[in-house]
């Protein structure tokens, strides 16, 4: 009788320690997954912001004469398309949504670089008080969107790498904690934008060689 008492607080005392280290490592969980959804909301606010700017962007600059029309045209398909791509903190649990949210977003910060950089061909245009005005914040705003997305990544890994360790990763199976995606480099973002200043004029006709001297 005494000899199946013990055997009984032994599997007592075993399921409360399993049972407390299943709460520690719930609770860890909880709260990284708390910080990389906190970071998230950061991330959203940046580009919410850019987005908020680019109409009066666009109005700016459609009052420069003779303006690329097809670099406007890309930023206002660029802008709706990011609208269509619902996100929110579950996105981060979906690596097919986020991919797809994060190249919509690339392709805004591709026109943007595009236009900022047609830009330099109107001299009045950059003069104008309106397009300082709104310049500066933009370029601000690209800043902050690569700092927070660079703090996400940091908390994402921060959960991902606790989330594989033993015991956590038993506990986030049974308790449906998914891993967090990552943001990665757009392709080709490491080149210049490709910008022809030409404006569908014909090139110059090429200088005429000078005459051959006389013997």
């Amino acid at each position: 009788m005494s000899k199946g008492l013990g055997c009984l607080a032994v599997i007592v005392v075993v399921l409360i320690i399993l049972g407390l280290a299943m709460m520690g490592t719930y609770n860890s969980l909880v709260g990284l997954s708390q910080a990389t959804d906190s970071q998230w909301a950061n991330v959203e606010s940046s580009y919410q912001r850019r987005a908020d700017l680019i109409p009066n962007l666009v109005k700016t600059v459609e009052g420069a004469a003779n303006f690329e029309k097809s670099t406007l045209e890309a930023i206002v398909k660029a802008r709706a398309s990011v609208g269509q791509v619902q996100a929110g903190p579950a996105i981060t649990n979906d690596p097919q949504a986020f991919a797809k949210w994060q190249a919509s977003q690339d392709q805004l910060s591709s026109a943007l670089s595009r236009l900022l950089v047609v830009v330099e061909r109107y001299p009045d245009l950059k003069a104008t008080a309106n397009f300082r005005d709104l310049q500066a914040p933009l370029e601000g705003t690209e800043n902050r969107i690569n700092v927070e997305r660079s703090r996400y990544n940091e908390a994402a890994q921060a959960y991902n790498t606790a989330r594989q360790k033993f015991p956590a990763g038993l506990v986030a199976g049974i308790l449906g904690f998914k891993e967090k995606a990552y943001f990665r480099s757009a392709p080709g973002s490491e080149r210049a934008p490709d910008v022809n200043f030409d404006f569908g004029r014909s090139p110059a006709p090429a200088a005429p060689s000078a005459a051959p001297s006389a013997p």
